[in-house]
């Protein structure tokens, strides 16, 4: 039985993708190993497609072949975000 201080797994990758500073980015891979369990990939994409909090910049993590990856407010304005703070794509 887990203590009701125990983080989830949702509730540890949003700490991860808080932590990502401006013109940084983590694939879901390092996130989901800095979360916990690196073979979770596919469940923090989908955690952070749920996600809607703008202090969670779920924009800043991207695919481990480089490319953008899926974003919940689109493709180009992850793009655009991820320009303006500087990440050279």
């Amino acid at each position: 039985m887990k203590s009701s201080k125990e983080k989830t797994f949702t509730e540890k990758v949003y700490d991860v993708v808080r932590k990502i500073r401006k013109g940084k980015v983590l694939t879901y891979k390092e996130v989901a190993e800095k979360a916990g369990n690196r073979n979770a990939v596919r469940a923090v994409g989908t955690i952070l497609s749920k996600n809607f909090d703008n202090n969670i910049p779920c924009h800043r993590v991207i695919r481990s072949d480089g490319k953008i990856g899926q974003y919940n407010r689109g493709e180009s304005e992850k793009i655009r975000l991820l320009k303006k703070e500087g990440v050279i794509l």
